[in-house]
């Protein structure tokens, strides 16, 4: 199995480099055509967002489109796949960015009973805790 960057993933997705494009294609469609899985961890899929958001000023509907048929691909092995699909659940459903839905996820995967945040964003999401912007002490951790 062979991984791909963030930009690699942005080039085929983008077509904005001639040459560049037409490298990721090769990569790309020549693993799906060898049935070699390309994988994609979960720090790639948050630059994909935020890069096709902040650069190419890409909709949220079309981030949701482009990640869902990158999670139903079968070329692509995803890192925590099922946390991934979650954060795209919650992703959806909130203003809160994809990073934070992932990162949300997987915390929980890795046995986290919440995330603390002070990004109000997040409050909807039930896997964070939104600490108030005062001078109020943090919630204890541990016991």
């Amino acid at each position: 199995m062979k991984g791909l960057d963030t930009n690699v993933l942005v080039r085929y997705l983008v077509q904005d480099d001639p040459a560049q494009s037409k490298q990721a294609g090769e990569i790309i469609e020549g693993a799906t055509a060898s049935g070699e899985k390309l994988f994609l961890c979960s720090i790639v899929l948050c630059e994909l967002v935020w890069v096709l958001e902040s650069a190419y000023g890409v909709a949220k509907d079309e981030l949701l489109d482009a990640l869902e048929k990158i999670l139903m691909a079968t070329q692509f092995a995803i890192e925590n796949r099922a946390c991934a699909w979650a954060a795209w659940t919650d992703f959806r459903a909130s203003k809160a960015d994809f990073s934070d839905c992932l990162v949300g996820r997987l915390n929980r995967a890795s046995g986290c009973s919440e995330t603390f945040s002070f990004d109000r964003a997040t409050g909807i999401l039930e896997t964070f805790v939104v600490l108030g912007r005062s001078h109020s002490p943090p919630p204890k951790v541990g016991a």
